[in-house]
């Protein structure tokens, strides 16, 4: 008998191994500082404006940021999930899913909830402010409004996103609580779709997210009644067939490095989207026209996937790939529900505290501090909140302890 060869090794699809996919982690990151900064820009003062002034077309759809999130929501929940809940029903399985999502979701929101709520009350009590928050809408401060927005159900009857939430941005994590409700029944329909032509599930994910493209790019503005719910709807659909499009497709060498070329011409567009859309001026809505490359997030989320961590060259993968762009995606979710409360503090102060004034050198020098102590913020609640209370909670469904899990890999 001749010689043993060893087999080569076959390329892998997300299919047959769905772990984390790395540049979609280090995507969030850059989709939560896109929102963060888009929230930033109310702070008061000349030099922070002058100092946004060259980023405007960024600044200013940083709103745009949430939409992406509800694509890359979509589509790792499709990797993860859809596999369990896809091909037959089963109560147990829709149980655990459902589990996982308050486990992962619920703490940390519960925890900067509550005590927005306080701060809110104090704002009310002490400085005696009719209109504590920094919303169009004040929301109801009383307990019935506190236990609605504790079960993340406040969004589900309201037309407007508009003061249902203590802390602004959270009436997309209510959005998304819908869609995760809803998802053992879609994974069904979803399930089904796989052996379609793959083109064309790539083009209905991206016929999905044309309506608020174009409504963005002829009026300015994302917002109608409604618009919370299309906007989780398609915005999560449309990642789910993208997950679809290319779960079977083997990452061979060409495909990465395809994807991967594919992935930097998608950046630059977004970026060339941005500025075309502040060159045109101000719609009779709004101001964020740049919001027409909204129909490019699929295929950015697409691309990206299948690229992976190649070099620098051959994609953004490897930019998206580094830990401190993994660790940022991870303590996102984080980000985003502790910013708004830590700026409108500092707002607060800002208008309250006299040596805090508008482009005072102490608000001054302060600014970039707040900014940047979000991010801080963000990742002692990963550390000590949003993390362990996960893994906590998911012991009571869990006793026996898991097996350590394998390099790359990351609980949804």
């Amino acid at each position: 008998m001749g010689p043993l060869t060893e087999r080569p090794t076959l390329p892998t699809t997300l299919a047959a191994d769905p772990r984390e996919v790395r540049p979609l982690t280090g995507l969030r990151l850059f989709a939560a500082a896109w929102v963060v900064l888009f929230h930033f820009q109310f702070t008061h003062g000349a030099l922070l404006a002058r100092v946004f002034g060259p980023g405007y077309p960024v600044v200013t759809t940083g709103a745009m940021g949430v939409d992406l999130f509800f694509v890359l929501s979509g589509f790792v929940i499709a990797l993860t999930y859809l596999g369990k809940l896809g091909p037959r029903p089963t109560g147990y399985a829709a149980a655990r899913f459902l589990w996982a999502r308050v486990c992962r979701i619920w703490p940390v929101y519960a925890l900067v909830t509550t005590g927005f709520l306080g701060w809110l009350l104090l704002k009310r009590w002490y400085w005696d402010i009719g209109e504590p928050a920094y919303q169009n809408v004040q929301p109801s401060l009383g307990v019935l409004s506190w236990l609605r927005q504790l079960s993340l159900t406040q969004m589900w009857t309201r037309p407007w996103h508009d003061g249902a939430s203590f802390v602004g941005p959270a009436w997309s994590v209510s959005a998304e609580c819908l869609a995760y409700l809803l998802f053992p029944l879609t994974a069904l329909v979803f399930w089904r779709l796989r052996r379609m032509w793959r083109p064309a599930l790539l083009l209905v994910a991206v016929a999905l997210m044309a309506p608020e493209s174009y409504l963005c790019f002829t009026t300015g503005s994302p917002y109608f009644l409604l618009s919370w719910l299309a906007r989780i709807m398609l915005g999560f659909g449309s990642g789910v067939l993208v997950y679809l499009a290319v779960r079977e497709i083997p990452r061979t060498r060409r495909v990465r490095r395809a994807a991967g070329l594919l992935a930097w011409l998608l950046v630059v567009l977004v970026f060339a989207g941005l500025a075309y859309g502040a060159w045109l001026g101000p719609a009779p809505e709004g101001t964020e026209r740049g919001g027409v490359v909204l129909v490019l997030f699929p295929l950015l989320v697409a691309a990206l996937a299948l690229g992976g961590s190649g070099s620098w060259l051959t994609g953004p993968g490897r930019l998206l790939s580094t830990r401190w762009a993994v660790h940022g995606g991870r303590i996102s979710y984080s980000l985003y529900l502790v910013h708004v409360p830590l700026f409108e503090v500092f707002w607060t102060l800002m208008e309250r505290v006299g040596v805090l004034r508008d482009d005072g050198p102490l608000a001054t020098a302060l600014a970039p501090v707040v900014f940047l102590a979000a991010f801080v913020l963000a990742d002692l609640l990963y550390r000590l909140v949003e993390e362990p209370a996960r893994r906590g909670l998911r012991r009571f469904t869990e006793p026996r302890p898991a097996a350590p899990a394998r390099p790359g890999t990351v609980s949804y």
